[in-house]
Order: C-alpha cells, then sequence, then structure tokens
C-alpha cells in the first residue's frame, strides 16, 4: 500500500501533502479487507488488551474484560450505527435515498457517543452477569478506549471522508478530485486531516488518563470521567474544522456534535469533583459480595457454570447436613 501511494505523493505538487489512499479495499480472493473495518477492529484488539492488563493490575481475574467485550462490542456497533443514521437521516431515508444503506457499517457511519453510550449498557450486562462492580472495570477500561478511537479514525482516511476546511500546511490531506469536487472545492484543494488530528490528541489524551491513574490512584468512575473530559475537549474544536455535511450543522450557531462535547465535559467534570470529595483513593474490592475469586474459593463454586458445593464436606464426604448427630436444624 505504502508503494502505491509515493506516486500519489509525488505528483500532488504540494510538499509534504498527506495523500489519501485510491481505493479502500483490497480483495484477498472472493474476500473483500476494507480499510474503515480493519482499523475499527484493530482499535477494539488494542482496548481490550489494555483493558485486560488494567484490570488484573487491579485484582480481576485474566480473561474478563475479554468476556465483557462480547456483551460491549456488538452493543457498541449498533449504538454508534443508530446514533449516526438518528443525526444524519437524511442520507438514508427520502426521496431518492436507499434506507438499506443504513445497515452498511462498513461505508463508514459511526457515532462517538452512541458507540460509547449501548456499549457501556454492554458492559453493565456483562459485568453483573460475571459478578464484577462497574465503576471499577470501566475505570480500567476506559484508557483503551481512547487507544480504540484513536486507531479507528484511520478508517476515515481510507473512506476520504469528515476532513475539514481547505489549508496548505505542510500536513494537509489530498483527496480524490471526485471527492474534493463533491465537497464543493476545486480538484487539488487540499484540507486539514482531522481523523489525524483525533488520532494525536486521542494518544496525548491516553497518556494523560494513564498518568493521572497512576499518580492519584483515582477510583468510583474517575478514570471515566477524565476520558470524558479528554476526548471531549479535543472533539470540541476539531469538530469544527469539519465540513462534512450534517443535518443538525447548526444549533445555536454550533454543529451539534460540539454542544454534545460541551455538555459532556461539563457533566464529567461535576462528577470528576463530587466522586473526589465523596470517596477517597479508589476502590479495595472490584467483585460484588460473594462472586470474587476469594469467594470462589471457599465456596468451590465453578465460575463457569456457578455449580459447586456451598461449603466444606463432613467426614468420607459427606456433604454438610446429612450426619445422623447434626443437631436439629442443621438439615
Amino acid at each position: 500500500m505504502v508503494a502505491d501511494l509515493l506516486p500519489q505523493l509525488a505528483a500532488t505538487g504540494v510538499p509534504w501533502s498527506i495523500p489519501s489512499p485510491a481505493d479502500g479495499t483490497w480483495d484477498l480472493g472472493p474476500v473483500p479487507i476494507r480499510g474503515y473495518a480493519l482499523s475499527i477492529i484493530l482499535g477494539i484488539v488494542a482496548a481490550i488488551w489494555i483493558g485486560e492488563r488494567r484490570w488484573v493490575a487491579r485484582g480481576g481475574r485474566p480473561g474478563e474484560v475479554q468476556d465483557l467485550a462480547i456483551w460491549a462490542v456488538p452493543f457498541g456497533l449498533v449504538g454508534g450505527r443508530l446514533y449516526h443514521v438518528a443525526t444524519d437521516s437524511g442520507l438514508y431515508f427520502g426521496e431518492g435515498r436507499d434506507p438499506w444503506a443504513a445497515l452498511y457499517i462498513w461505508n463508514g457511519g459511526l457515532g462517538v457517543w452512541g458507540a460509547v453510550a449501548l456499549g457501556a449498557v454492554g458492559a453493565v450486562i456483562g459485568a453483573r452477569v460475571a459478578g464484577i462492580r462497574l465503576l471499577p472495570v470501566l475505570d480500567a477500561m476506559a484508557p483503551g478506549v481512547l487507544v480504540a478511537q484513536a486507531l479507528g479514525r484511520w478508517g476515515n482516511w481510507f473512506n476520504q471522508e469528515l476532513f475539514g476546511g481547505p489549508t496548505d500546511l505542510p500536513w494537509a490531506l489530498r483527496v480524490s478530485d471526485d471527492v474534493a469536487a463533491a465537497a464543493g472545492y476545486a480538484p487539488g484543494t487540499t484540507f486539514h486531516p482531522t481523523f489525524l488530528y483525533e488520532f494525536v490528541w486521542n494518544l496525548l489524551a491516553f497518556a494523560l488518563v494513564i498518568w493521572a491513574d497512576r499518580r492519584f490512584r483515582l477510583g468510583h468512575g474517575r478514570v471515566v470521567a477524565l476520558y470524558v473530559m479528554a476526548y471531549t475537549a479535543g472533539r470540541g474544536w476539531i469538530e469544527m474544522l469539519r465540513i462534512d455535511d450534517v443535518e443538525l450543522s447548526d444549533v445555536g450557531g454550533l454543529r451539534f456534535n460540539v454542544w454534545v462535547s460541551i455538555v459532556l465535559f461539563v457533566l464529567a467534570l461535576a462528577y470528576f469533583v463530587l466522586s473526589a470529595r465523596r470517596h477517597r483513593g479508589r476502590e479495595e474490592e472490584v467483585y460484588l459480595d460473594g462472586r470474587g475469586p476469594d469467594a470462589t474459593a471457599a465456596t468451590g463454586t465453578d465460575t463457569a457454570t456457578g455449580t459447586g458445593r456451598s461449603g466444606p464436606a463432613g467426614p468420607a464426604g459427606e456433604a454438610p447436613g446429612t450426619r445422623v448427630d447434626d443437631p436439629p436444624g442443621a438439615r
């Protein structure tokens, strides 16, 4: 792929501009490999890996974040698509539109806040099933989500979408002539690479959240709150650079997603302050009562099936409460 981009770079006439891939899909035999989907998948894998390491460091059992991801990822993908379709319904419904295209997630179109909201719902369900306290595991997973969002933004580069206004900066993005014309600009116009801005911002935000968590031992949902503040602080100004058509492009003078970022930043800040006042440090116990490793070892319960003895056996393997000399009421 790099070899294909070099001739494009040489032909741009704009030194150091960032070329866009001529095609965001590669055929592996009969199977199409889409750059957008690959970016999302790599982001999910990175988030699970980071979350797993942080969860084990918090006292959780290996593999539990992967189990939660089975719930959170499908919920998040559905939520992200629903948010996108709801806020840009004109792309899919109405005269001359194809409603079935709302299902074509591989063509791009995932709303971050819908993905986060429904993904959190999936995590809540998974945590409840596993007997995990919600805030500790969300705090463990939140930084990895920033890395997932950073990697996922490269999908916009593959699809030549969601770029910013015209610029001649050395890192300007060059798109195809057709894409530039569709955006209302002359062929050869270069644009702000907002995907790159958000990629860099999210990685810096990840470093900030990791540092703050280690330095101040954040808990009780404060890592999540800091994640929201760090992400929205960048998303707000990056969103204002974008020129893509959205239905809610002028809500009180700002794009709808800018308002969402402002509101969520304020709410996250308020939660962070209130939580810090109510709870010092972080949680010592990350499992619901009777569901942690110690409880499992004491009861002999199989965590996969929920079966096992509820207490030690009597002599010769007798179950408790079955001996002849048990006192009345012990059975």
